[in-house]
């Protein structure tokens, strides 16, 4: 109830937005969605009666609706949300604390920055990815692992389940792939783990100091940006705790400057869903250098923020559904 009553008073003060409803359970928010047809509903996981997995695998088969989950940032708590996630969930943040740093006023600026964009998201039922709508994993190709070639991806608002289905048309030999996907770093783990028991070539979250290997996916820490260094005649991950460049950390545009500078057209940048503009500059740059350079279409994104900006600065070399993002990214190395 206090949960409800503080989500309540949060969302109320923004201009633009009223609560026309706070359910206790998951029966009483079904016949409240029926009778106020709300534009967005945010959902708890531990709920009475019903969790809340269960009536969002429900709610997204029924009546599909923009679904921002409210969820403690833990170990499990991650797991049961990258779930929500993969059901439709569009979107998640962690329920208000004071013990983190931040505000009460900071975690309301982005509770309705979630919900505007909620709002508008495209939906992407968690039925339009079954395996028969999956893109298939590639066979491996002659010169692939060899070919020099370092794949680079940045995503956000959606994009949990965007990698995935460009990780899953990846071959186990695949270039190195180095990722940047906006979350929080009790997140950042499980996301890694996931993706590695699901996909051909093996993820995990850089640590820092790894050697590039093909067949091999990285992905970036919540705590820290991503960045590729030259040691000898290697390549390395590295990690840096910096200051967050575009209100993040990591940033997709730190590991695309990094890729510019240590590898320009040895290097394949990939912008997928989110919302914002990170990475539209580093992937311009990247192009600059040489670099294929591909952006997620507007019809295949939930968001098309972060390619969208990307596309109108010029950074983008060709634009694709995501479905054949993997298979035009492979086409691209070596041609």
């Amino acid at each position: 109830m206090l949960m409800r009553s503080l989500l309540t008073k949060m969302i109320n003060l923004a201009p633009d937005m009223e609560v026309v409803g706070a359910a206790p359970d998951a029966q009483d928010a079904r016949e409240m969605i029926k009778a106020l047809n709300p534009d967005v509903l945010t959902l708890d996981v531990q709920m009475p009666k019903m969790d809340g997995l269960e009536f969002l695998e429900r709610l997204m088969r029924l009546r599909p609706m923009p679904v921002v989950m409210v969820s403690s940032f833990t170990e499990s708590g991650s797991d049961i949300t990258l779930k929500a996630l993969e059901l439709g969930a569009v979107d998640y943040i962690g329920k208000p604390r004071t013990d983190n740093g931040k505000s009460i006023e900071s975690y309301a600026e982005d509770l309705v920055e979630k919900l505007r964009i909620a709002k508008g998201a495209r939906l992407h039922r968690s039925v339009a990815r079954s395996p028969s709508a999956t893109t298939v994993a590639m066979p491996a190709r002659a010169g692939l692992a060899t070919s020099g070639a370092v794949i680079f991806v940045g995503a956000s608002t959606g994009g949990t389940e965007a990698i995935k289905d460009f990780l899953l048309g990846m071959p186990a030999d695949c270039p190195p792939i180095l990722i940047v996907q906006h979350m929080p770093e009790s997140f950042t783990g499980s996301f890694a783990r996931r993706l590695d028991a699901l996909c051909a070539p093996r993820v995990i979250e850089a640590q820092g100091h790894e050697k590039l290997e093909a067949g091999s996916v990285y992905v970036a820490p919540g705590h820290s940006h991503l960045l590729v260094r030259r040691e000898g005649g290697g390549l390395y991950t590295e990690l840096a705790a910096t200051q967050p460049v575009n209100r993040h950390r990591p940033s997709v545009d730190v590991l695309f400057d990094s890729a510019a500078a240590v590898l320009g057209s040895k290097a394949i940048g990939v912008i997928l869903t989110g919302m914002g503009k990170d990475g539209a500059q580093g992937l311009l740059r990247l192009r600059q250098s040489g670099a294929k350079t591909f952006g997620q279409d507007e019809a295949s994104c939930v968001v098309y923020g972060m390619p969208r900006e990307a596309f109108l600065v010029g950074a983008v070399v060709e634009q694709c559904a995501l479905g054949d993002m993997a298979r035009r990214v492979i086409g691209a190395i070596g041609s």
